[in-house]
């Protein structure tokens, strides 16, 4: 699979990924009544984009024929 996320798509992956990281672990630990659940989801939705950010490749875009790395290099 080709690289097929760049740009401020990669960035935005990446922030928003690490704030659920952040959110959901408060929710997890208590800090934050959201609830366990919602806790959990908010970290598995982080990794996924935390991991689609930094391989710059995910598999929705491949799907549908998204490549944001085309931005960059105009």
């Amino acid at each position: 699979m080709d690289k097929n996320v760049g740009g401020i798509d990669r960035t935005g992956r990446i922030v928003i990924g690490t704030v659920l990281v952040i959110a959901g672990l408060a929710a997890l630990t208590g800090y934050w009544a959201i609830g366990a659940v919602a806790g959990g989801v908010a970290i598995a939705v982080a990794a996924v984009l935390l991991v689609t950010g930094t391989t710059q490749k995910c598999p929705i875009n491949e799907a549908v024929g998204v490549d944001t790395t085309a931005e960059d290099a105009e």
